[in-house]
């Protein structure tokens, strides 16, 4: 009897969990969703958290501590604009600063208009800016950033200096991919996120929360599950509600992961006869 097609296994090594959320509510959301032509309002640059928004995160990270999710994850990867680095840093980030600990901040106190207290990095795991889990770029001014080096101001423990040689990773400090006259298709956004996920494969991290938008979600997640029944599929893929949490596994297929299988033990130690009986009686 042969396994339904729908059924699959793969090597534990070659798989990994990826926790992806969409950035809580922004002043554009609220914005856009009275009048869709605010998205195209410079007041909305780099669109900040609203108060509401980061409500939404403070659930979000009673959740993952309540759930187990917050001590397993070994790297947080963020977009680079201010609504999903204050969401990453408010879900993922510690507490507030301890008497006489000395700990870099993931975020300083009030950063971005948050009237918030600066945020410990202690105890976190690493958090790295990546540009290509970007929402759609172009035209809207929500969706450009600003410099990275007003970030690494608001946000000192973040790492924005990945190697330029990695081409998703940032390389300059002001914006050069987001254009007021372009916007990026969907197309292009869902090759892009494609591309986003084969570089978490070779990260060697086993277990990656990922904070970033809902048209890059969308786009990208809809480019996988095409295998699978409809349901699955809509689980994989359907529209994210802001600040939702979604964790999926990423399985590498076509080895693109060097990680060793350190689960597994080769057995035969110490080595000796065992030839199986079913292969005997084949012989």
């Amino acid at each position: 009897m042969e396994a339904k097609p729908s059924q699959g296994l793969y090597p534990l090594h070659r798989c990994k969990t990826i926790h992806l959320v969409r950035h809580a509510q922004g002043i554009h959301n609220v914005a856009g969703e009275k009048n869709h032509d605010a998205y195209l309002s410079e007041d909305y640059f780099d669109a900040h958290l609203t108060p509401l928004g980061w409500q939404q995160v403070d659930n979000l990270h009673k959740h993952v501590k309540a759930s187990g999710i917050s001590n397993k994850i070994e790297l947080v990867v963020v977009s680079p604009l201010l609504r999903t680095l204050q969401t990453a840093v408010g879900t993922f980030g510690g507490e507030g600063f301890r008497d006489g600990v000395n700990a870099t901040p993931l975020m300083t106190a009030g950063a971005g208009n948050s009237h918030r207290p600066a945020i410990s990095s202690l105890n976190c795991p690493p958090f790295i800016a990546v540009e290509s889990c970007r929402e759609h770029l172009g035209v809207h001014p929500c969706d450009r950033r600003s410099s990275i080096t007003k970030y690494r101001e608001l946000f000192p423990a973040v790492d924005f200096s990945l190697a330029s040689t990695l081409t998703i990773c940032i390389e300059t400090d002001e914006d050069v991919l987001w254009k007021p006259d372009i916007r990026e298709e969907n197309k292009d956004i869902a090759a892009r996120g494609v591309k986003f996920m084969n570089w978490l494969s070779t990260r060697k991290e086993k277990e990656i929360a990922v904070v970033t938008h809902s048209g890059f979600l969308y786009q990208t997640l809809n480019s996988f599950g095409n295998d699978c029944v409809p349901t699955v599929k809509s689980e994989i893929s359907s529209q994210f509600a802001n600040c939702e949490l979604r964790s999926i596994v990423l399985v590498d297929k076509c080895m693109s992961s060097s990680d060793p299988p350190v689960t597994n033990y080769p057995g035969k130690i110490p080595f000796g006869e065992d030839l199986p009986s079913d292969i005997a009686d084949e012989k």
